[in-house]
């Protein structure tokens, strides 16, 4: 497998190649902690976690070193705590379990590590002191701030000339700034806010230089890939990128740079302003998290991707069909599955290598789907053994689960919230319902069929027999 990855910083796609293939690094910038993470907050997590899936394939489950970070110091953090009479610390936890708990229902694997910001002052301290001391940073009235002016490689992430950066990122003009692209590292706490000591006085630091340390302290620098939202290329990634070089004087901060596109919800992007604003955490209580995740997926991780309920409902639709295929193999004594043929997943993994084209991806997946429904057709008819279908569902399984999909059992998939009076009822009524069609009494067939509907439920006719479904 010859993984392409789009590299931001060269503009191009590359081969990957880690610069140590038994430690393959990977940092993603994750959650600020003051409220619920919405679906757009959503979108890395979920791509870099099919990212992460491929890598563990590729170099080994032990060989991957995961990192994303939790910012859990913020202006939102303190103006929350201060509104609730709280330490930061009651915010922060609580939001961060609700954040794990929302993208675990969303099939994310936990990273390996899930550094705090809090809890690396002594390394953020000690990378400024390193940028103070050879030049790149200099103190001002309490603050310490990057001298964009000494490091010529300023902008070279994003692209952009410096006077367009400065425009776009509405920085802060103050008199102790040598020039107005200069970002702060560490400055003074407001009144009530959190303080912790430095060489250049009480204060807490600039949201920058946070991943910067963390990165350096948890993975080392360089790093093979950097990721996050592309909102993030600039002026975060490009900060980051310019601190982490200057206090060490290296060449490069991150071997490969990974952005994801944005979420766009009816052709609008979403926003707390427009009131276009959709929280996972909501969201789960009504639709299957394998199905946010089918959502999340369906548009290349670098497009942007158009939030409509029809998405959703088409995203439901897709993965029944696969549960469906599951179920009929379990009916038929197909659930045990056997061996899949490299051959099987070829067109699979040569479209999830190529940059992680989930779009093509979904296309090779539904091409297994087809495999084995045909398959099971005919072992149903008894023209096919038991073994080609079962090669036919390890396949499907295979490419499915590396996209984080088919998990459940599918019994539960469509059933799983009814009780057992409630399945009882609807099975004598599907029977009873396959008696009158059986005996071409149409008449009473629909009338069973809108009883079922009555009790909230679906019933959904294939080719091994009526299965049904809750409705939502």
């Amino acid at each position: 497998m010859t993984l392409k990855l789009y590299d931001t910083m060269a503009r191009e796609k590359r081969t990957f190649v880690p610069a140590d293939p038994d430690r393959v690094t990977m940092y993603v910038c994750g959650p600020t902690v003051y409220g619920y993470a919405h679906i757009g907050n959503a979108r890395p997590v979920v791509v870099f976690d099919v990212l992460y899936r491929l890598l563990r394939k590729e170099f080994g489950d032990d060989a991957v070193v995961y990192a994303r970070n939790v910012t859990d110091v913020d202006d939102k953090i303190n103006a929350k705590a201060a509104e609730e009479g709280v330490d930061i610390s009651v915010i922060t936890e609580r939001y961060l379990a609700a954040y794990l708990e929302d993208m675990d229902a969303l099939g994310a694997l936990r990273p390996n590590l899930q550094p705090k910001a809090t809890e690396h002052m002594g390394a953020i301290i000690e990378m400024i002191g390193k940028l103070v001391e050879n030049g790149s940073a200099y103190a001002a009235e309490g603050h310490v701030l990057f001298d964009t002016q000494n490091f010529k490689d300023y902008g070279q992430l994003s692209g952009r000339p410096l006077d367009d950066m400065i425009a776009g990122a509405r920085v802060e003009v103050a008199p102790y700034k040598r020039h107005p692209a200069d970002f702060v590292l560490w400055k003074p706490s407001k009144p009530g806010e959190p303080v912790w000591q430095s060489p250049w006085g009480e204060g807490r630091p600039g949201w920058h230089i946070e991943c910067s340390a963390m990165i350096d302290a948890q993975l080392g620098l360089p790093i093979d890939i950097h990721g996050g939202g592309i909102d993030l290329q600039f002026p975060h990634h490009e900060n980051e990128l310019a601190q982490g070089r200057c206090a060490h004087g290296l060449p490069t901060y991150s071997r490969y740079w990974m952005h994801n596109g944005f979420l766009d919800m009816a052709g609008e992007k979403m926003s707390k302003s427009l009131g276009n604003v959709i929280l996972p955490h909501e969201l789960l209580k009504k639709v299957p998290g394998e199905v946010i995740r089918w959502a999340l997926l369906s548009a290349h991780y670098r497009q942007p991707l158009d939030w409509t309920p029809e998405l959703i409902e088409q995203s439901r639709e897709a993965l029944d069909r696969c549960y469906q295929a599951l179920l009929d193999a379990k009916r038929l004594g197909v659930d045990d599955p056997d061996d899949a043929r490299e051959s099987d997943l070829k067109a699979f993994y040569e479209a999830l290598s190529d940059d992680l084209n989930t779009p093509a991806a979904y296309a090779a997946l539904f091409s297994l789907y087809r495999d084995l429904r045909e398959q099971l057709t005919l072992v149903e008819r008894k023209e096919a053994s038991i073994s080609q279908a079962r090669r036919r569902l390890a396949a499907l399984l295979e490419a499915a689960n590396a996209l984080g999909f088919l998990t459940a059992d599918p019994e539960t998939w469509f059933q799983g919230a009814a009780g057992d009076d409630l399945k009882a009822k609807v099975e004598g009524l599907i029977a009873a319902r396959f008696e009158a069609r059986k005996a071409k009494d149409w008449a009473q067939a629909d009338a069973i069929r809108d009883e079922i509907a009555a009790l909230g439920v679906e019933v959904m006719d294939g080719p091994q027999g009526a299965t049904w479904r809750l409705k939502e």
